[in-house]
Protein backbone atom coordinates (compact mmCIF):
# COMPACT_ATOMS: atom_id res chain seq x y z
CA UNK A 1 0.00 0.00 0.00
CA UNK A 2 1.54 3.56 -0.95
CA UNK A 3 0.02 6.05 1.19
CA UNK A 4 0.14 10.02 1.05
CA UNK A 5 -0.11 11.96 3.85
CA UNK A 6 -2.02 15.73 3.83
CA UNK A 7 -1.39 17.09 7.45
CA UNK A 8 -4.67 19.20 8.25
CA UNK A 9 -2.55 22.97 9.62
CA UNK A 10 -5.38 25.83 9.17
CA UNK A 11 -6.94 26.41 12.28
CA UNK A 12 -7.08 30.40 12.57
CA UNK A 13 -5.61 29.78 15.74
CA UNK A 14 -1.87 29.12 14.92
CA UNK A 15 -1.87 26.26 17.40
CA UNK A 16 0.28 24.06 14.89
CA UNK A 17 3.08 26.61 15.61
CA UNK A 18 3.10 26.48 19.38
CA UNK A 19 6.33 26.06 20.26
CA UNK A 20 6.63 21.99 22.04
CA UNK A 21 9.95 21.23 23.37
CA UNK A 22 12.83 22.30 20.86
CA UNK A 23 10.32 23.14 17.97
CA UNK A 24 6.75 24.02 16.52
CA UNK A 25 3.93 21.60 17.32
CA UNK A 26 3.60 20.67 13.60
CA UNK A 27 7.42 20.18 13.03
CA UNK A 28 6.70 16.30 15.67
CA UNK A 29 3.40 15.56 13.48
CA UNK A 30 5.95 15.71 10.42
CA UNK A 31 8.92 13.92 11.80
CA UNK A 32 6.54 11.00 12.82
CA UNK A 33 5.13 10.93 9.51
CA UNK A 34 8.49 10.80 7.99
CA UNK A 35 10.30 8.25 10.35
CA UNK A 36 6.98 5.73 9.61
CA UNK A 37 8.47 4.29 6.56
CA UNK A 38 5.00 3.93 5.20
CA UNK A 39 4.66 7.78 3.81
CA UNK A 40 5.53 8.49 0.21
CA UNK A 41 4.98 11.95 -0.02
CA UNK A 42 3.82 14.76 2.24
CA UNK A 43 1.73 18.13 2.18
CA UNK A 44 0.51 20.31 4.92
CA UNK A 45 -2.49 22.15 4.22
CA UNK A 46 -1.43 25.59 6.28
CA UNK A 47 -0.24 29.18 5.80
CA UNK A 48 2.56 30.63 4.46
CA UNK A 49 3.93 31.57 7.46
CA UNK A 50 4.68 27.57 8.22
CA UNK A 51 6.98 27.08 5.39
CA UNK A 52 10.58 27.80 7.78
CA UNK A 53 9.60 24.95 9.55
CA UNK A 54 8.81 22.40 6.89
CA UNK A 55 11.84 20.24 5.08
CA UNK A 56 12.28 20.91 1.77
CA UNK A 57 10.58 17.52 0.44
CA UNK A 58 7.24 18.69 2.17
CA UNK A 59 5.00 20.36 0.08
CA UNK A 60 2.82 23.19 1.33
CA UNK A 61 -0.86 24.07 -0.03
CA UNK A 62 -3.25 27.08 1.50
CA UNK A 63 -5.76 25.77 3.52
CA UNK A 64 -9.22 26.19 3.17
CA UNK A 65 -12.06 27.50 5.12
CA UNK A 66 -13.11 24.25 6.67
CA UNK A 67 -11.05 20.96 7.37
CA UNK A 68 -12.60 19.13 4.68
CA UNK A 69 -11.29 22.48 1.83
CA UNK A 70 -8.28 21.92 3.91
CA UNK A 71 -8.13 18.10 2.62
CA UNK A 72 -9.24 18.32 -0.87
CA UNK A 73 -6.75 20.76 -1.22
CA UNK A 74 -3.70 19.18 0.22
CA UNK A 75 -5.30 15.95 -1.84
CA UNK A 76 -5.02 17.84 -5.08
CA UNK A 77 -0.94 18.29 -4.32
CA UNK A 78 -1.22 14.32 -5.34
CA UNK A 79 -3.12 14.04 -8.15
CA UNK A 80 -1.65 10.08 -8.58
CA UNK A 81 -2.38 9.32 -5.30
CA UNK A 82 -4.50 5.92 -4.12
CA UNK A 83 -4.38 6.10 -0.82
CA UNK A 84 -4.12 9.47 1.30
CA UNK A 85 -3.65 9.51 5.19
CA UNK A 86 -5.26 12.60 6.73
CA UNK A 87 -3.68 14.28 10.04
CA UNK A 88 -3.97 16.77 12.10
CA UNK A 89 -1.34 19.17 13.34
CA UNK A 90 -2.33 19.04 16.62
CA UNK A 91 -1.06 15.40 18.18
CA UNK A 92 2.86 16.16 18.67
CA UNK A 93 2.80 13.08 20.64
CA UNK A 94 2.32 10.76 17.33
CA UNK A 95 5.10 8.21 16.95
CA UNK A 96 6.24 6.57 14.09
CA UNK A 97 5.20 3.37 15.23
CA UNK A 98 1.37 4.81 16.13
CA UNK A 99 1.72 5.28 12.04
CA UNK A 100 3.15 2.07 11.29
CA UNK A 101 0.98 0.03 13.36
CA UNK A 102 -2.51 2.07 12.17
CA UNK A 103 -1.99 1.24 8.76
CA UNK A 104 -0.85 -2.09 8.97
CA UNK A 105 -4.41 -2.85 10.71
CA UNK A 106 -6.29 -1.02 8.05
CA UNK A 107 -4.17 -3.17 5.75
CA UNK A 108 -5.72 -6.52 7.17
CA UNK A 109 -9.43 -5.41 6.55
CA UNK A 110 -11.05 -4.20 3.26
CA UNK A 111 -12.57 -0.69 3.22
CA UNK A 112 -12.18 2.55 1.22
CA UNK A 113 -11.75 4.70 4.63
CA UNK A 114 -10.66 4.00 8.14
CA UNK A 115 -11.12 5.67 11.20
CA UNK A 116 -8.40 4.81 14.54
CA UNK A 117 -9.93 4.64 17.85
CA UNK A 118 -8.27 4.22 21.16
CA UNK A 119 -9.56 2.49 24.81
CA UNK A 120 -9.59 4.68 28.07
CA UNK A 121 -7.77 2.15 29.34
CA UNK A 122 -5.15 2.49 27.18
CA UNK A 123 -4.93 6.20 27.52
CA UNK A 124 -5.03 6.75 30.74
CA UNK A 125 -2.34 3.43 31.52
CA UNK A 126 0.02 5.39 29.37
CA UNK A 127 -0.85 8.94 30.26
CA UNK A 128 -2.41 9.28 33.61
CA UNK A 129 -5.27 11.55 34.17
CA UNK A 130 -4.96 12.48 30.87
CA UNK A 131 -8.50 14.63 30.31
CA UNK A 132 -10.23 13.30 26.31
CA UNK A 133 -13.76 13.19 25.43
CA UNK A 134 -14.82 9.36 25.36
CA UNK A 135 -17.79 7.35 23.58
CA UNK A 136 -19.06 4.48 25.54
CA UNK A 137 -19.58 1.66 23.25
CA UNK A 138 -20.85 -2.32 23.68
CA UNK A 139 -17.23 -3.08 23.51
CA UNK A 140 -15.26 -0.94 25.68
CA UNK A 141 -15.16 3.01 26.15
CA UNK A 142 -13.66 4.94 23.61
CA UNK A 143 -11.74 8.40 22.01
CA UNK A 144 -11.57 9.17 18.47
CA UNK A 145 -8.47 9.48 16.62
CA UNK A 146 -6.96 12.10 14.40
CA UNK A 147 -6.16 10.71 11.44
CA UNK A 148 -8.29 8.86 8.34
CA UNK A 149 -6.82 6.46 6.00
CA UNK A 150 -8.80 7.11 2.66
CA UNK A 151 -8.91 5.74 -0.98
CA UNK A 152 -8.21 9.01 -2.91
CA UNK A 153 -11.00 7.83 -5.10
CA UNK A 154 -13.51 7.77 -2.21
CA UNK A 155 -12.65 11.36 -0.64
CA UNK A 156 -14.85 13.51 -2.93
CA UNK A 157 -17.90 11.35 -2.38
CA UNK A 158 -17.01 11.66 1.26
CA UNK A 159 -16.37 15.56 1.74
CA UNK A 160 -19.27 16.52 -0.12
CA UNK A 161 -21.41 14.29 2.48
CA UNK A 162 -19.48 15.00 5.04
CA UNK A 163 -19.60 18.56 4.76
CA UNK A 164 -23.54 18.24 4.75
CA UNK A 165 -23.56 16.49 7.85
CA UNK A 166 -21.53 19.00 9.41
CA UNK A 167 -24.42 21.94 8.05
CA UNK A 168 -26.94 19.90 9.61
CA UNK A 169 -25.69 20.15 13.19
CA UNK A 170 -27.63 23.06 13.59
CA UNK A 171 -30.89 21.09 12.95
CA UNK A 172 -31.00 18.30 15.43
CA UNK A 173 -34.09 17.14 14.07
CA UNK A 174 -33.08 16.97 10.46
CA UNK A 175 -30.18 14.95 11.60
CA UNK A 176 -31.86 12.66 13.95
CA UNK A 177 -33.82 11.42 10.96
CA UNK A 178 -30.82 11.29 8.56
CA UNK A 179 -28.85 8.92 11.42
CA UNK A 180 -32.06 6.91 12.24
CA UNK A 181 -33.90 7.26 15.73
CA UNK A 182 -32.80 3.32 16.72
CA UNK A 183 -29.39 4.50 16.26
CA UNK A 184 -29.53 7.42 18.26
CA UNK A 185 -31.21 5.50 20.94
CA UNK A 186 -28.34 2.86 20.90
CA UNK A 187 -25.70 5.31 21.38
CA UNK A 188 -27.58 6.85 24.02
CA UNK A 189 -28.07 3.67 25.57
CA UNK A 190 -24.38 2.49 25.33
CA UNK A 191 -25.88 -0.59 23.29
CA UNK A 192 -24.28 0.26 19.87
CA UNK A 193 -21.49 -1.81 18.90
CA UNK A 194 -18.59 -0.69 16.75
CA UNK A 195 -19.64 -2.96 13.24
CA UNK A 196 -22.88 -0.85 13.68
CA UNK A 197 -21.56 2.51 14.20
CA UNK A 198 -19.58 1.54 11.21
CA UNK A 199 -22.49 0.31 8.76
CA UNK A 200 -24.01 3.64 9.69
CA UNK A 201 -21.43 5.85 8.58
CA UNK A 202 -20.62 4.06 5.56
CA UNK A 203 -24.20 4.79 4.77
CA UNK A 204 -23.64 8.16 5.40
CA UNK A 205 -20.59 8.95 3.72
CA UNK A 206 -21.08 6.83 0.64
CA UNK A 207 -18.14 4.48 1.54
CA UNK A 208 -17.08 1.47 2.71
CA UNK A 209 -15.80 2.37 6.72
CA UNK A 210 -13.77 0.49 8.88
CA UNK A 211 -13.19 1.81 12.58
CA UNK A 212 -9.45 0.19 13.78
CA UNK A 213 -8.82 0.01 17.51
CA UNK A 214 -5.52 1.27 18.51
CA UNK A 215 -3.04 0.64 21.10
CA UNK A 216 -1.49 3.64 20.89
CA UNK A 217 -3.12 6.56 22.53
CA UNK A 218 -1.01 9.13 20.96
CA UNK A 219 -2.84 8.79 17.87
CA UNK A 220 -5.86 10.43 20.10
CA UNK A 221 -4.56 13.16 22.18
CA UNK A 222 -4.59 16.15 20.25
CA UNK A 223 -3.63 19.84 22.11
CA UNK A 224 -7.04 21.37 22.28
CA UNK A 225 -6.86 22.90 25.42
CA UNK A 226 -3.90 23.93 28.17
CA UNK A 227 -3.56 20.75 29.91
CA UNK A 228 -3.26 19.32 26.90
CA UNK A 229 0.28 21.29 25.80
CA UNK A 230 1.53 20.90 29.34
CA UNK A 231 1.73 17.42 28.67
CA UNK A 232 3.02 17.34 25.40
CA UNK A 233 5.70 20.06 26.70
CA UNK A 234 6.44 17.88 29.77
CA UNK A 235 6.35 14.59 27.81
CA UNK A 236 8.68 16.10 24.42
CA UNK A 237 10.27 18.73 26.91
CA UNK A 238 13.80 16.31 26.83
CA UNK A 239 13.57 15.32 23.22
Amino acid sequence: MEVDAVILAGDKEGRALLPIGTRPMLSWVVAALQAAGSIRRIAVAGTPGMAPCLPGAITLVPAGQTTVESALNGAAAFPDAEWLLLVTADIPLLTPEAVRDFLARCQARPADFYYPIASREACEARYPGVNRTYVRLREGTFTGGNMVLIKAAALQTCACRGQELVRLRKSPLALSRLIGWRFIIKFLTHRLTISEAEEQFSRLLGARGAGIISPYPEIGIDVDKDSDLELARRVLAGE
